[in-house]
């Protein structure tokens, strides 16, 4: 099942276990259960402290093919339900070592509000093997589930279980249910998790946030541009802060990256810890799952959050990058989750054998047709123009495959749907104005991307666009406020880019902070 270097790699993972783990499978005669009896074969033979077993009685009551990672003579509390590789195959390894007694990498007070949780909780997460969202759930649910007795906790592969799919109308992933009733889909960590189950942990979040003192930087945004930034100012001495939604931005829902100079190839997520990772090494205070409402000019300047805190600091730099582009049409909002998604590669395989359509033919929409075409039956790529804007290398490759149609002049005018997922949609030729339907089961939108700027209406000058207008600087019209990335009128959005934006305000903000006193104490 794995090749040798996995299982080398897998190997030397395992050394960390502090105590032997039991693996029990619940399996049948099929062929996926016939791949999972190779992968725990090469799970035991990983380590001498694995003991793979089938469930004596069968697995009743079990999804099967299905496997669980528990201690010995304890009862399973972390189960997978189809194969965890892909992307969950780390999720597979970190199960291993957490039920094994390895410490987790998350904060002790987080740690404490997973072991107070009072249960039983019994969460189901249904993901995919192309998701690069949906680790992040799984991980923290099955460290919930190895850290406190009252929670269990069973990660699905949707695509092995495709008729639970349709029942449960998962269309997107990942989707999380707690004790049956659904809880929450897309990308989730562990203390936004936390916080939908401990009522009082947002208001005790936000208390403690009020009583920071006033940063010398405060980066709002945890995209490439917010890291440079924060790094670039706590390498001056400053005390600086990042408060973001989630680390990463839309670095996290990007696929392959294979133009970030001096890295010839990496994977969003990655990426994205590799930041978050470099900024943990300098004193910078990250504030995660906090979305700014409010800018306030003046001395000190403020930011309010949703949470109802408000954060104080001398310079500002804005960094808060851009959000997928929405059609705006009748249906789109209504069947967002149930058959209107965002990402083919979290999404794509739901729609295995289905008819999709995808809108906007530029990199993105091609690349999502490209990637689609490989899954499903038929693939209708619609396009407002009357030409693709995709790299010629991509629109070449577009069109070697057979279940791809391309539709030009095309204008989405409203999704249809039954009342529970999406059934069509209906669209419009420009030139003519006729109207046609077309049927089909998922509608992925690629149209580019809007900047997260709606909250800073009237603190500072906007473009047209909703871009922060910056000078060559990151200056903005509110002195003490600097901006960087995807979120501003710098052209060219690349992550290169936004880093090196990053770092330019921060370098800014240090030379207008060193003219008016020293840095806080």
């Amino acid at each position: 099942m794995l090749d040798d270097e996995l299982k080398a790699s897998l190997g030397r993972y395992l050394e960390y276990l502090q105590r032997p783990i039991a693996v029990t499978a619940a399996l049948d005669d099929g062929p996926a259960a016939a791949e999972m009896r190779s992968l725990l074969a090469d799970l035991a033979a990983a380590s001498s402290m694995v003991r793979v077993a089938e469930d004596a009685d069968g697995g009743a009551g079990m999804r099967r093919p299905s496997f669980a990672i528990h201690l010995p003579g304890e009862a399973p509390r972390v189960r997978f339900a189809g194969l965890p590789l892909g992307h969950e195959f780390t999720s597979l390894v970190l199960a291993m070592l957490h039920v094994g007694g390895h410490p987790p990498k998350v904060d002790e007070e987080v740690l404490r509000q997973v072991e107070a949780l009072s249960g039983p909780l019994h969460f189901e997460t249904y993901f995919s093997q192309s998701c690069q969202n949906c680790p992040d759930v799984v991980q923290a649910l099955n460290l919930m589930a190895a850290r406190n007795p009252d929670v269990t906790h069973v990660a699905i592969d949707g695509a092995a279980f495709p008729e639970e799919v349709a029942e449960r109308q998962v269309l997107a992933v990942p989707t999380v249910y707690l004790n049956g009733a659904l809880l929450g889909q897309g990308r989730m960590e562990i203390e936004e998790l936390l916080a939908k189950l401990d009522a009082g942990a947002a208001d005790r979040r936000a208390r403690a946030l009020d009583r920071k003192p006033v940063f010398d930087v405060l980066i709002v945004g945890g995209g490439p541009a917010g890291a440079a930034a924060a790094i670039y100012a706590a390498r001056k001495g400053f005390r600086t802060g990042i408060v973001t939604e989630r680390f990463g931005g839309q670095v996290l829902d990007t696929n392959a990256i294979e133009n970030f100079i001096s890295v010839q190839e990496t994977e969003g997520p990655k990426l994205a810890a590799a930041l978050e990772a470099h900024v943990a090494a300098y004193a910078v205070d990250v504030m995660k799952l906090e979305r700014a409402v409010k800018l306030v000019p003046g001395d000190p300047i403020v930011v309010e959050l949703a949470s109802g805190a408000r954060l104080a600091a001398r310079s500002i730099v804005l960094a808060t990058g851009a959000r997928w582009r929405d059609m705006n049409v009748p249906g789109e909002a209504e069947y967002r989750t149930r058959g209107v998604t965002y990402c083919p590669h979290c999404d794509g395989p739901l729609f295995k054998g289905k008819r999709v359509a995808v809108i906007g033919g530029g990199n993105s929409g091609v690349e999502a047709a490209i990637d689609l075409a490989g899954v499903v039956e038929h693939v209708t790529l619609l396009e407002f123009m009357d030409a693709l804007k995709a790299d010629d290398v991509l629109q070449r490759k577009l069109r070697s495959f057979a279940n791809v149609e391309v539709v030009l002049g095309a204008r989405t005018t409203e999704v249809v749907g039954d009342g529970a997922r999406v059934t069509g949609l209906r669209w419009e030729e420009r030139t003519t104005g006729a109207l046609h339907d077309l049927a089909v089961a998922g509608v992925f939108v690629q149209i580019g991307l809007l900047p997260n700027t709606d909250w800073l209406r009237g603190a500072i000058e906007l473009a047209p666009t909703g871009e922060i207008i910056v000078d060559d600087h990151g200056r903005t019209s509110t002195p003490g406020v600097f901006a960087a990335g995807d979120a501003t009128t710098s052209p060219y959005k690349q992550i290169v880019i936004a880093a090196g934006d990053g770092a330019k305000a921060a370098l800014a903000a240090f030379d207008y902070l060193i003219r008016i006193t020293a840095p806080a104490a």
